[in-house]
């Protein structure tokens, strides 16, 4: 018998947090491509900043979004339903 909630209870999210992280993860190579331009002289230090930023708003969208560890923590990501009266 398990004490949290299961993938079934909250909707087959199960993988929602992980997912998260991986969105993110697959922002790596576009770094890296920035640090090597800037390394190599081809672009301005500017174009860092903008692939970092671009990280960093992946990074918000998907935490305002509730696709972050939201799920992995129990919360309920969806509001509750109401009864529906006959």
């Amino acid at each position: 018998m398990t004490s949290g909630p299961t993938s079934e209870t909250r909707g087959g999210r199960g993988h929602t947090g992980g997912h998260g992280w991986m969105m993110v993860v697959c922002c790596i190579p576009m770094l890296v491509i920035a640090v090597a331009l800037v390394a190599t002289g081809v672009v301005s230090t500017g174009f860092l900043l903008w692939a970092v930023a671009c990280t960093a708003m992946m990074f918000v969208m998907m935490r305002m979004m509730g696709g972050m560890g939201s799920v992995d923590r129990g919360e309920e990501t969806r509001p509750p339903q109401r009864p529906r009266s006959s």
